[in-house]
């Protein structure tokens, strides 16, 4: 694919992503699921951290919530020697909330301890790993010379870790100051961080995209869906990011509320863990997924909030193929597999999953039934989400199988497959495929979309092959609303941004 210089002017940025209309005096009560418990840019991978992200800090390029990348801190981009430099030239007159000037200089110390010691603490590194340096030209201008191609790198740039960071602040305070006490160029000002509790934030009146119609913005973390369900019905909270399934069609009976359900991201799997007992055997693996019906699990369980998937990606994933099937639910055949790789009737394994997460509880209950089906007895071990996502799952503790869930936040299977089959990457912590790494490789280091995304079909239809998962459904992104709330541009991937949201 040949490379044009990509320029976005100013005015497109403001008609696109800016405040408009006059202030309205006013907070927003929002829940989400989870408290990553760090709100620096770069220690972070959760979608609960996305959702409050935007609100104070900015990338240089941004997202809009129908997915068009425009103009952050940076007015313009170009691609300059043969694709090998990406040249910024940065917003003038921006300041932190602390009143540091953003420039040049702030961009270089934010990829530079992205790129450095500090960054190899969290797990945002590895998606900007293209970037050899950032160097600044002038006060408004800097480059970024890159190592080799990397076609999601705008996008990335638009995503958590390149979120850009006060130096001053950040020296001076230190990160672990900063993580529990943020601050950014964004839209909102950090106020107050109660752990597990909440997080408030008051209007940046000075935001360079026009100051917020809100005077405060508050989060909640909430985990269990019920009760962010019964906190909207109360009228506590205006947006609710997780609810009962089961509790859809009450909310939209109330007249003060609505639901709002769209394609998302997320997708979900159950990943196997290749190295432990039954599980070394791909014909084992195969035949458990072949137990499942997982058609049946989202009719009933998910009430048609989601789509079968046969690779751990939406359809709204560049990448996803449409020919690539999900193995049938048959259980006959899969009793037949077994009894062929010498499992016995009545071997046991576990399955972990987010305690927490009530939706998915009833999904490893339905999976589990199954696999009684065939013979297998399955234990199930709920954990705290943090737990499992930063000790167990990494450490390579994990079960025979474990609950596997990921945001796709740029829309594009390198952002999954790489995390997940590369080896040594955080998310895999069993699996060592040179011809996966190496197809991962090619597909990652070429500007050429159209080989790319033959390349990433491969990838699905091998990992497919090799049963590294039991694929389960896209999830719908489903929100909980008091109509209370308008103008709140709620994005498919969660990542709020309430610019222009107001309250009545």
């Amino acid at each position: 694919m040949k490379l044009k210089t990509l320029v976005a002017a100013t005015s497109f940025a403001l008609a696109s992503v800016l405040t408009t209309g006059a202030h309205a005096a006013g907070t927003l009560n929002v829940a989400i699921h989870q408290d990553p418990g760090n709100w620096d840019p770069i220690a972070t991978f959760l979608v609960s951290w996305g959702a409050v992200g935007s609100q104070v800090f900015d990338g240089l390029i941004m997202r809009t919530p129908d997915m068009k990348l425009v103009p952050g801190l940076a007015t313009k981009w170009e691609f300059l020697d043969n694709n090998t430099k990406l040249r910024f030239t940065l917003r003038e007159g921006v300041k932190f909330h602390n009143g540091e000037p953003f420039n040049a200089d702030a961009v270089k110390f934010t990829f530079d301890r992205l790129l450095g010691d500090e960054g190899k603490k969290g797990p945002q590194q590895s998606n900007y790993n293209a970037i050899e340096k950032v160097v600044v030209v002038n006060a408004n201008t800097v480059d970024f010379v890159l190592k080799n191609p990397d076609p999601v790198l705008l996008t990335k740039l638009a995503g958590y870790g390149a979120m850009i960071v006060p130096p001053k602040y950040i020296t001076e305070k230190g990160s672990t100051y900063f993580g529990a006490n943020p601050v950014g160029t964004g839209p909102f000002k950090f106020v107050d961080y109660k752990p597990k509790v909440s997080l408030s934030f008051e209007r940046n009146a000075s935001y360079w995209g026009g100051a917020p119609k809100l005077d405060n913005l508050v989060y909640r973390f909430i985990t269990e869906p019920a009760t962010q369900a019964a906190e909207l019905q109360a009228g506590r909270i205006d947006v609710a990011n997780q609810i009962p399934l089961a509790m859809i069609d009450t909310l939209k009976k109330d007249s003060k509320l609505a639901v709002q359900s769209m394609d998302g991201p997320v997708a979900l799997a159950m990943r196997y863990n290749t190295q432990r007992g039954i599980m070394k055997n791909k014909d084992v693996r195969k035949a458990l997924t072949m137990a499942v019906d997982r058609d049946a699990i989202i009719k009933s369980i998910l009430l048609g909030n989601a789509k079968p998937i046969a690779s751990f990606q939406g359809t709204l994933s560049f990448g996803n193929d449409p020919a690539l099937k999900p193995l049938p639910f048959n259980p006959t055949q899969a009793k037949a597999m077994l009894a062929k790789a010498g499992v016995k009737p009545g071997t046991q394994i576990q399955i972990d999953f987010r305690g927490s997460d009530s939706n998915f509880r009833e999904v490893a209950q339905a999976v589990a039934s199954y696999l009684q089906g065939v013979g297998i007895v399955a234990s199930l071990k709920p954990y705290d989400t943090n737990v499992l996502l930063n000790d167990i799952i990494p450490a390579g503790k994990t079960g025979e199988m474990w609950q596997n869930q990921w945001g796709g936040w740029t829309f594009d299977y390198d952002n999954t497959a790489y995390s997940m089959y590369y080896t040594k990457q955080r998310w895999n912590p069993f699996d060592d495929d040179a011809k996966l790494n190496a197809l991962l490789h090619t597909q990652r280091n070429t500007w050429d979309q159209a080989a790319r995304k033959t390349t990433l079909q491969q990838i699905a239809r091998y990992v497919a092959d090799e049963a590294l998962e039991m694929p389960l459904y896209s999830l719908n992104t489903i929100y909980g609303l008091n109509k209370r709330a308008k103008n709140l541009a709620l994005p498919a991937d969660g990542r709020f941004r309430f610019v222009d949201a107001s309250v009545d």
